[in-house]
């Protein structure tokens, strides 16, 4: 590594990145954290539901994995939303050692009212993106990102993403009509 690129440039490389990695994550978070709330979610507990649902039922260590969060966070977060009656915990006859989850049907609800409810009005980092259709005639792909992310996460990370962007492109499920967001804050309260 030495001899392709030196100190100097190493830092600033990993200041700009840092940097710019950071401040998208909070205007990410910011905008996931709004649309979450109204239904009594978390980011962690929403990413959760939605792994599970595009793997069609997943490992806690999958949902780590996949989630980037550590074990003991994916599974204390998925514990809360099994208390809820939103996942079900299941173990495989082939496969003892880990813990399997699945969407209930009313997880699998919520998740789905969630897609309907999302505005894109309402996500600063798409409203900030839109400059570039005008300028490419579409929204940007992340091609070198995605590389990066792939060296550092490896062939089954970018596996399970693609996958779920393809369920995401085949879904009917995102509706246009606003879900009910009283039906689940009543559902909720009498879990």
């Amino acid at each position: 590594m030495k001899e392709k690129i030196s100190k100097r440039e190493a830092i600033f490389y990993s200041h700009k990145m840092a940097q710019l990695s950071k401040a998208l994550w909070k205007a990410i978070e910011k905008d996931w954290q709004e649309w979450a709330k109204p239904f009594e979610l978390n980011i962690n507990e929403h990413h959760i539901l939605w792994i599970a649902y595009h793997l069609k039922g997943a490992s806690i260590s999958e949902i780590s994995k996949f989630g980037v969060m550590h074990v003991s966070t994916a599974f204390n977060f998925s514990k809360k939303l099994e208390k809820r009656g939103l996942l079900q915990f299941s173990k495989r006859e082939n496969d003892k050692r880990n813990t399997y989850i699945e969407l209930t049907d009313d997880g699998n609800e919520l998740l789905e009212a969630t897609l309907s409810e999302y505005n894109p009005e309402d996500n600063s980092v798409l409203r900030g993106s839109l400059p570039m259709t005008e300028m490419y005639g579409k929204l940007p792909e992340f091609l070198d990102l995605s590389a990066l992310i792939k060296e550092i996460y490896g062939e089954e990370y970018m596996e399970i993403l693609e996958r779920s962007l393809e369920n995401i492109e085949d879904e009917a499920s995102v509706q246009e009509k606003p879900a009910d967001l009283d039906d689940f804050k009543n559902q909720s309260k009498s879990s």
